[in-house]
C-alpha cells in the first residue's frame, strides 16, 4: 500500500490488484513450525519490561507477506515480488526482492508462527508496547483474506509476549470490496466492525483508550462522512477510538476521536506543524518516528517512486523520535515495523542490523541492549536448523517462556547450549 502525505493532505494511491552489515547471511527458507509437544515445557507468566519513558510505544506493522508454501498460489507473495522480482533468485546470499532492504531473517510468511515470535520478543526488549496491524477487513477480495488470516496469527501470539495490539483499518479497501463483491461500502464496513467486536475489541490485550478500543484509520478514503461511520458503529456495542491520519480527522466528524501522524514528503515540516498546532486541537494524537524513506515501486514495476528521506545511518529516526519526545504527546506511533515496499523499516535487516532497536531501546528507557537482541535472533535461527527434533523444539519453547518472562538468563542457558 502506498502512504504518504503532503502538509494538508492525505494522497494514497491504490494498487491495481489489492504497504548494517555488508556481508550477507544465508538465505533462510521461511517454513512454518508445526506445532509441537509442551507438555514439559514449564509454563512463565509473560511480564512487562520496565521502562523510563512513561510515552505509550506502538509500532505499525504490515501483516501481508507470504511465501510459496503460504499464498495459495505456490507463488511468491506481491510484497516480495511487485510486478518483477523473483526471491528464487539467489545473488550473494540474498533473495531478490522488491525492496531496497533485506530482513535479517530473509523474506518469510506473515503466518509463520517463528517469525511472529522472532518479532514480537524484538519488539518487547526494545520496550515497544504494542502492534498496530494494518487490515483490509474481512471481505474475500484480492488478498484481504490472507491478512486477515495473517492479523489473527499475529494477534494469536500476543498475549504469550506480553504485549498490545490494535488495528488501522484500510478503509480504502471498500471500494474495492463495492467494486469487486458488490457490497456497499457501509454495510461491508458493518460486517468488519463485527468482526472486530467479536474477535479483538474485547480482548484483555486490545488497546484502549479511556475504555474505548483503539481504532487508526488509514484515511478516510472510502466512508467520508460522519454519517456513514456512525452507520458502520451503530451496532457495537462500545464505539471505538477511531483515530484518522494527521489533518482528516474533520471528515469523521463526531465519530472520529482524534488523528494520528504519519511520514510525508515535506518531512519535517508536516511534523512541526502537527506537534505545534494540530495536536493540540485533538482530543487524542499520536505521536510519529520513522528511520527513512525510500520505496521500490518504480524499481518493482508498481508506478513511479514517491519521495526520498535519507536514513543517514540512524539520524532520521533518533530526529523524529526526540520531536515525538519534545511534543509531549502520550503516544508514539513507529513508522513501520516491516514496510520493505517503502523502506520503512526498523525490524533487523542485513543493511542496518539491530541499529534502529538499539536507538529505540535508548529512547524507552529498558535496560537492554543488543545482547539480547542477538540472543532472541540466534533463537530464532535455531528454530529453523532444528525443525523435526522434537527434542530441539520443546527446548526452543521453554526458551521462549523465559524470554517473555524476562528471565534472560536461563534462555540464554538454553540457546547457546543448543546452538
Amino acid at each position: 500500500m502506498y502512504k504518504y502525505l503532503s502538509v494538508v493532505s492525505v494522497l494514497v494511491l491504490l494498487l491495481s490488484c489489492s504497504k548494517s552489515s555488508s556481508t550477507p547471511a544465508p538465505v533462510i527458507d521461511p517454513v512454518i513450525t508445526k506445532p509441537i509437544d509442551t507438555a514439559v515445557v514449564v509454563k512463565t507468566t509473560a511480564k512487562p519490561v520496565v521502562k523510563t519513558n512513561s510515552q505509550k510505544v506502538f509500532v505499525h506493522y504490515m501483516p501481508w507477506f507470504e511465501d510459496k508454501t503460504t499464498s495459495g498460489t505456490g507463488k511468491w507473495g506481491q510484497h516480495w515480488t511487485m510486478a518483477n522480482q523473483n526471491p528464487d533468485v539467489i545473488t550473494n546470499g540474498r533473495r531478490q526482492i522488491a525492496s531496497h532492504y533485506y530482513p535479517l531473517t530473509g523474506p518469510y510468511a506473515s503466518s509463520d508462527r517463528d517469525i511472529i515470535d522472532y518479532q514480537l520478543l524484538l519488539m518487547k526488549y526494545a520496550g515497544i508496547d504494542g502492534v498496530i496491524a494494518d487490515w483490509n477487513g474481512t471481505h474475500n477480495v484480492y488478498d484481504y483474506p490472507l491478512i486477515k488470516r495473517n492479523t489473527d496469527s499475529l494477534f494469536s501470539r500476543i498475549p504469550g509476549a506480553g504485549l498490545q495490539f490494535s488495528i488501522c483499518y484500510e478503509d480504502a479497501s471498500l471500494v474495492n470490496v463495492q467494486k469487486v463483491a458488490g457490497t456497499d461500502m457501509v454495510t461491508a464496513a458493518k460486517q468488519d466492525m463485527a468482526y472486530l467486536q467479536s474477535q479483538y475489541f474485547k480482548s484483555s490485550t486490545y488497546i484502549s483508550i479511556n475504555s474505548q478500543p483503539l481504532l487508526l484509520c488509514f484515511g478516510p478514503q472510502g466512508l467520508k462522512s460522519a454519517t456513514e461511520w456512525q452507520q458502520a458503529f451503530a451496532d457495537l456495542t462500545t464505539k471505538p477510538r477511531l483515530l484518522s491520519l494527521l489533518y482528516q480527522g474533520d471528515v469523521t466528524g463526531s465519530a472520529g476521536g482524534g488523528e494520528f501522524f504519519w511520514v510525508g514528503a515535506s518531512d519535517p515540516a508536516p511534523i512541526n506543524d502537527f506537534y505545534n498546532n494540530r495536536s493540540k486541537t485533538l482530543a487524542t494524537a499520536f505521536a510519529g518516528a520513522y528511520p527513512g524513506f525510500h520505496d521500490f515501486y518504480k524499481e518493482g514495476g508498481w508506478g513511479n517512486n514517491l519521495f526520498t528521506i535519507a536514513n543517514n545511518g540512524t539520524t532520521t529516526l533518533q530526529n523524529t523520535l526526540n520531536l515525538a519526545k519534545n511534543s509531549k504527546l502520550p503516544y508514539l506511533q513507529l513508522i513501520t515495523w516491516n514496510d520493505y515496499g517503502e523502506g520503512t523499516i526498523i525490524e533487523p535487516t542485513l543493511d542496518f542490523n539491530f541499529d534502529y532497536l538499539i536507538t529505540i531501546q535508548q529512547y524507552t528507557g529498558v535496560k537492554y541492549t543488543h545482547i539480547e537482541l542477538e540472543l532472541i535472533y540466534k533463537w530464532y535461527t535455531l528454530r529453523k536448523k532444528f525443525l523435526g527434533n522434537m527434542a530441539a523444539q520443546q527446548k526452543l519453547t521453554q526458551a521462549y517462556n523465559y524470554l517473555a518472562s524476562l528471565d534472560v538468563d536461563k534462555a540464554a542457558d538454553i540457546i547457546n547450549g543448543l546452538n
